[in-house]
């Protein structure tokens, strides 16, 4: 019998780039234009900087580019570094029916393994998309239950559809890459603790991920072998961390290669957990993008999925004062009240003195939830709000799908504008245009470390 494993190994070392269909290439480049974005971003800030410091002081082969680093390092440090950066503003993509981010782990693994191999960038393109549609059919597996369990998807899948991304560039064959996928089962991890006291761990773990894949991958080349039961066997993936075998992974591998999960992973409009996006958006819709006078509100309440109030809105006392400032991204009265009093949430709205000011917490006091059985949850991240002015008047709307979702689409003019906002914090505008274009026309593309060479070159 052929396992999980198999025909996952299969689909990804032999998808042709001419068998993507030209929307999903869009959709591939555009997501990783835009991880490489939030990188950039985070570098300028200051954020998710550790893995690179780890990185730049272990040394080693120069192979791959790091963002804000002038020299090379090994591909594997290489990834860990870009995929922390990337994810440090928790800004990056998120496919909603798997709660995975998938272009900040796939994307750095795959760069990092295309550079250091100086593979074509055609080739980059379909080991991204393959291992982006590894790591959204695992998650869609098991939908929220890595979350009930306390593990986050993006690390526990993702390291295998970042192992199958650079095994494909890697030129290893479909047996030696069910190897390298049974390897990366025993790196999966990647737990949910820091939501108690606001450590930002969180961008640590697609790092690892990014980083382990690579690790699997040259681990099974040199002959190390790996369980081919690795996902749906006895002790498998989803045997030891949802305590099933995966029924619903028959039905995730049934389409591959027919139906296309690139094309559905959302793009984030705010730098905070999605799970609060579909009330941001109701936010941003019932007041125009209009601040309002802390005074004149009365009160607020947010609908949300039962699903996100772990998430984002209990503790209570914790969700309505963050500590930190990686906190406040996972705190929806929080950020709910700075959305009504500034008009906006941003990045700036997620620094130290932000999360201080008194008087956006003293909204934040007035933020209630109710929870609401949403057709669309598990597709998408829904919420919706109600605020009661002082004069009497109810502002009011709902957002069934949250702005940057499939249903409710950034274009890729807003897409790249974002990039634009993002690099433009590290980069001069000719190094932000240059890298835009050399990214957006990677089937062109033969010397994939000049085309990132902008990344190298960011101020410090």
């Amino acid at each position: 019998m052929t396992t999980a494993a198999e025909r996952l190994a299969a689909f990804t070392s032999g998808l042709a780039r001419e068998a993507i269909p030209p929307g999903v290439v869009e959709a591939a480049l555009l997501h990783l234009l835009d991880a490489l974005g939030c990188g950039l971003a985070a570098h300028a800030l200051g954020v998710a900087t550790a893995a690179r410091a780890t990185a730049a002081e272990t040394g080693g082969t120069p192979e791959a580019t790091v963002i804000g680093l002038g020299h090379r390092l090994p591909a594997a440090q290489a990834a860990l570094a870009n995929a922390m950066l990337c994810h440090g503003l928790d800004f990056d993509d998120t496919h909603a029916d798997a709660v995975c981010h998938v272009s900040v782990v796939v994307g750095p693994a795959a760069l990092a393994v295309g550079e250091a191999r100086r593979a074509p960038g055609r080739d980059v393109i379909a080991a991204l998309v393959g291992g982006s549609e590894t790591v959204a059919r695992l998650g869609m597996a098991a939908g929220g239950a890595f979350h009930r369990r306390g593990f986050h998807p993006t690390a526990v899948c993702g390291v295998f559809g970042a192992t199958a991304a650079a095994a494909r560039l890697d030129g290893l064959d479909a047996a030696t890459t069910v190897s390298a996928l049974g390897i990366a089962g025993s790196f999966a991890s990647g737990l949910l603790a820091f939501l108690d006291d606001g450590a930002p761990t969180k961008p640590v773990h697609p790092g690892w991920a990014a980083h382990g894949a690579i690790m699997a991958t040259r681990l099974a080349a040199h002959g190390a072998a790996g369980p081919p039961g690795v996902l749906d066997g006895r002790y498998g993936l989803y045997d030891a961390f949802v305590g099933q075998a995966g029924p619903a992974l028959e039905r995730q591998l049934a389409d591959l290669g027919t139906r296309w999960e690139t094309s559905r992973i959302a793009f984030k409009p705010y730098p905070a957990c999605h799970y609060m996006h579909g009330v941001l958006g109701a936010a941003e819709r019932a007041t125009g993008g209009q601040a309002i006078a802390p005074d004149d509100i009365a009160e607020v309440v947010v609908t949300v999925p039962a699903a996100a109030v772990p998430i984002v809105l209990e503790p209570a006392a914790a969700k309505r004062a963050p500590r930190t400032d990686y906190e406040g991204k996972f705190s929806l009265p929080y950020s709910t009240a700075a959305m009504l009093v500034r008009g906006a949430v941003g990045v700036e709205t997620y620094t130290e003195k932000a999360i201080g000011d008194p008087v956006v917490l003293e909204v934040a006091r007035r933020v209630r939830y109710e929870t609401r059985d949403y057709p669309t949850a598990g597709t998408a991240f829904p919420g919706g709000i109600r605020v009661r002015l002082r004069d009497g008047r109810t502002l009011e709307a709902d957002c069934p799908h949250q702005k940057g979702a499939p249903e409710n689409p950034l274009s890729p003019a807003e897409v790249r504008a974002k990039f634009r906002r993002n690099a433009g914090l590290a980069l001069p505008p000719p190094a932000v245009a240059a890298l835009e274009a050399a990214i957006l026309a990677l089937d062109r593309v033969e010397d994939l470390g000049a085309a990132l060479a902008p990344l190298r070159e960011v101020r410090p």
